[in-house]
């Protein structure tokens, strides 16, 4: 049990023991976790998209990206050929991935994003644990520490593919931090390095901006970062980016937002506009789909007990970021394991750090303690049973019914297997990869999703990829349980066909259910021998059907 100390020794006692071994316990398990997750062919896209970003900063071609290019909304709605050339920055507005080019420089590898992830929340955890400080007793700060890590929020998003989201915490807490200690250098500091981690990190800055003014502490400077937070956002996302690309206004907005639209595309301001000319509208989407946001709400309280619901510092903060996140659409909005969840954590804790300065004496009972504790082991356990973005796929089973479960040694066995075929790939060749693969290929020029193979070279010219690799054991393996796994391994198994018989591409290697195809190139008898063997093992399971083999 976590023991209680008078606030009047608070500032003589040393950082709690405790709150740095959950720092290090949180950063262990979860570097371990992610390396895990990336070696054994689990991360995804998103990981890729990252690196290749990094890689090409890296070259100097900063924020270049062929994997974000195939989701650019030229690719999507207009059907143009990915470019190398691509700047990610029409998408999304990322300039303080800059900071961290330096520790790529040093370690230039996919999982290097994965341990910066890691460190990036550990840190934010100890900076929460100054801030607590400043308020409240050791044992106090030490709770609140520990429902950090624990939080589903932090947890969840952490176990994910890098994202830039994962820089928040850290940014905010700082922030919040040096108002404390009114070291304003360092506040403008951290304002202008939010604004900077993408174009929407300033909902949560303008939401602090709005605590300053409503708790009357510092209103002139809380109405600054209001209005640098709004007018940054406004004028980054309809005259900046847009200089770049026009996915903010064709894709972004209108997937998230369209419903406050006319037409197939509209700026924020447009969006802005639709919100307040339709009250009813806004309304029913705040409160729509009712059940899930009440259990969204309570999965981000939950690690504090619930007090960010009774905090006014929590909903002045953390009130913006929750109705940015309202307001839209999709079912990713209220996915409480994905990055955008976590943006709304450091409000929910600044605040309750605010109430629990005015409240010290609930600490006092043993039962309130008991409770807290109650709800972190609670907010851990459905964090990790949830089996946050696959991470724990080795132990937990992806599908009950059907029962769908890979076993550690079967992950390992399975990667071993790939590695070979990788290696046969020159590392200056344009490769085209299954999703799990992608992060693995993705310090390169020239890098697509199978089964698109035509990309836009630096000379304008589209040229097909050199390589082609393929992991259709993983899609056997999942597409019981999922229709989209088994959709692309029904479309995927013609498309390699027709790539082989016509001679563009030659099956050169195939390993325990993944495929190299190379341009040009013979087949290889052995691969091919093999690739057949696998098709028949494919038609004799029930009910799978091959897309255009009747």
């Amino acid at each position: 049990m976590i023991d209680w100390q008078p606030r009047s020794t608070r500032r003589r006692t040393p950082p709690r023991r405790a709150a740095i071994a959950a720092a290090i316990v949180f950063f262990a398990v979860c570097a371990l976790l992610l390396l895990h997750r990336y070696f054994t062919f689990y991360a995804s896209y998103d990981q890729g998209i990252f690196n290749q970003v990094f890689w090409n900063n890296l070259h100097g071609r900063w924020f270049e990206s062929s994997l974000s290019s195939s989701l650019s909304t030229n690719v999507v709605h207009d059907g143009e050929i990915p470019e190398v050339y691509y700047r990610r920055l029409g998408q999304h507005f990322t300039p303080a991935l800059l900071l961290w080019w330096p520790v790529y420089a040093l370690l230039p590898y996919p999982w290097t994003l994965a341990l910066l992830q890691v460190t990036l929340v550990t840190a934010a955890g100890l900076v929460l644990y100054a801030l607590a400080r400043e308020y409240v007793d050791g044992a106090i700060a030490t709770t609140l520490t520990v429902s950090f890590y624990a939080a589903n929020a932090i947890l969840g998003p952490t176990l994910a593919n890098f994202h830039d989201v994962s820089q928040l915490p850290l940014f905010i807490f700082t922030l919040l931090l040096a108002m404390e200690k009114r070291c304003w250098w360092l506040f403008w500091v951290m304002a202008v390095l939010i604004l900077s981690v993408r174009e929407d990190a300033g909902v949560g800055l303008f939401g602090v901006g709005v605590y300053m003014v409503l708790s009357r502490r510092y209103p002139v400077r809380g109405l600054a970062i209001c209005t640098l937070s709004f007018g940054y956002m406004v004028l980054l996302t309809n005259a900046i980016m847009p200089l770049f690309s026009e996915d903010i206004s064709r894709r972004f907005m209108m997937e998230r937002f369209g419903q406050y639209a006319e037409g197939e595309e509209a700026s924020t301001l447009e969006i802005i506009r639709g919100m307040l000319t339709q009250p009813w509208r806004l309304l029913v989407e705040l409160f729509t789909p009712f059940f899930e946001t009440v259990f969204y709400l309570l999965g981000q309280w939950l690690p504090l007990a619930f007090i960010p619901a009774i905090s006014p510092a929590s909903w002045a903060i953390a009130g913006f970021p929750l109705l940015k996140l309202f307001l839209g659409q999709g079912e990713s909005v209220l996915a409480i394991n994905i990055r955008y969840a976590m943006a709304v954590v450091p409000g929910l804790f600044y605040g309750a750090i605010l109430w629990w300065s005015q409240h010290p004496q609930w600490f006092k009972h043993p039962y309130f303690r008991r409770f807290w504790l109650s709800c972190i082991a609670l907010s851990l356990a459905i964090t990790l049973l949830s089996n946050p973005n696959r991470t724990l796929s080795f132990a937990i089973p992806d599908s009950i019914s059907p029962w769908v479960y890979v076993p550690l040694h079967r992950q390992w066995q399975h990667a071993a297997q790939i590695y070979p075929l990788l290696d046969r790939i020159p590392e200056d060749a344009g490769v085209s990869a299954t999703t799990y693969i992608i992060p693995h290929v993705s310090g390169r020029r020239q890098v697509l999703r199978f089964p698109a193979l035509q990309v836009r070279n630096d000379a304008g010219e589209v040229v097909e990829v050199e390589y082609a690799i393929a992991d259709l054991w993983q899609l056997k393996e999942y597409q019981s349980a999922f229709k989209y796994d088994r959709l692309r391994l029904e479309t995927m198994i013609p498309t390699i066909n027709a790539l082989s018989s016509s001679n563009q591409y030659g099956i050169v290697g195939f390993r325990d259910g993944v495929i190299l195809l190379q341009r040009g190139a013979s087949s290889d008898p052995d691969a091919l021998a093999k690739w057949e063997a696998f098709q028949r093992s494919l038609s004799s399971s029930s009910n799978f059907k091959i897309m255009g083999n009747g």
